[in-house]
């Protein structure tokens, strides 16, 4: 029988040779000699990276940090594979961490700058995002749907057989996975937060490791997000980045649903498919549904709200300003597109022929 060491020579060749699955099982196969070896889930970690299996070198980098904390490499192929999962918050503290153990190593100071840009543009589109759909709030003040309440749905489905049922529900601000795990003792949960995934271990003594590692339909606050180890279930709390209705636990990639806000806007869709799904051309698809909300007709309170949308839209900055700020001022009574006049002066509220305005007492 080979040993740990000839069986990480062994994978060590095979990827060299470019044969990168041939490696994972390989590097598997050590593991399970030698569970302890933190260089041995780094080593798999770069072949699953070059798979392009994202999550599981996540998983990887995770193990070999948690067996060595010390160990600068684990960062690296952790920051690696988090930017191509575009969590570049999540990149940018790993890597940093590691930049602190190897201060004159140049690959973490280029990645930390790559993550701060690319942080930067998410920011500034986010941003934008949040214009974009000002008008649709600016309109619909008095149009908007009740606070939905908790919403379930069923049970997803692991990429691996199950030895823990799971199911979840959401609310406006949070998402709440429940693991029917029983009986299992804390210190043998171990639970980590992506800014997109979760990644959930259960080990017991003499039987298989149970991992369930999705890739999140939607991103999540990792600082905020919590777990409770209870006598019959493991419960994960999970702080929504914004408020989104989920269409699932797990983001699939043929699943092309621009969601609503619950609340606010803020609308945001998830832009990378783990592993080697094929991708969604968003770009594509966003001028698609743009075309056919332009060419739908309408009628109604509907019409009058796509002709101040549309009228916002087009309109230049001035004139954004002086609608968003009369419709405020006027608590959703005037709709002015003159910024001189707006500007000038606080813009009283107009009631209806036979209504009266009246002040609302908090």
């Amino acid at each position: 029988m080979a040993s740990s060491s000839d069986l990480e020579s062994k994978a060590k060749e095979a990827f060299i040779d470019d044969h990168f699955e041939l490696a994972i099982d390989l590097y598997s196969q050590a593991i399970a000699l030698c569970p302890s070896n933190a260089d041995l889930f780094v080593d798999r970690a770069q072949a699953n990276i070059k798979l392009q299996s994202f999550t599981d070198a996540v998983s990887d980098a995770n193990k070999a940090i948690e067996l060595n904390p010390a160990n600068t490499k684990a960062y690296l192929r952790k920051g690696v594979a988090c930017i191509n999962l575009e969590e570049f918050q999540t990149a940018k503290t790993a890597l940093e961490t590691g930049a602190s153990l190897a201060p004159g190593d140049s690959r973490f100071t280029t990645l930390i700058k790559e993550c701060e840009k690319r942080i930067a543009e998410e920011t500034e589109e986010l941003t934008k995002q949040l214009v974009d759909k000002a008008p649709t709030n600016v309109v619909n003040l008095n149009n908007l749907p009740p606070a939905i309440g908790l919403s379930s749905q069923g049970t997803t489905v692991s990429s691996s057989k199950p030895k823990y049922r799971h199911e979840f529900y959401q609310k406006p601000d949070e998402v709440v996975v429940t693991v029917f795990a029983k009986g299992i003792p804390a210190n043998n949960v171990v639970v980590d937060f992506g800014e997109q995934i979760l990644s959930v271990t259960i080990e017991v003594p003499g039987e298989e490791a149970y991992n369930f590692q999705p890739r999140l339909f939607g991103k999540i606050v990792p600082a905020k997000s919590r777990y409770t180890v209870m006598s019959t279930k493991i419960e994960i709390r999970l702080a929504k980045a914004d408020t989104l209705q989920w269409a699932s636990l797990e983001f699939k990639a043929d699943v092309a649903v621009v969601q609503k806000a619950i609340v606010s806007s803020g609308n945001k869709k998830p832009a990378y498919p783990s592993s080697k799904p094929k991708r969604v051309d968003w770009d594509k698809l966003e001028a698609q549904m743009k075309k056919e909300e332009k060419d739908e007709k309408l009628d109604g309170d509907a019409a009058l709200n796509k002709f101040f949308k549309d009228i916002y839209g087009d309109a230049d900055e001035d004139t954004k300003r002086a609608m968003s700020k009369s419709f405020i001022e006027s608590n959703g009574t005037v709709l002015s597109t003159n910024w001189k006049e707006v500007g000038a002066k606080k813009v009283e509220g107009s009631a209806p022929d036979g209504m009266e305005l009246k002040k609302w007492e908090y």
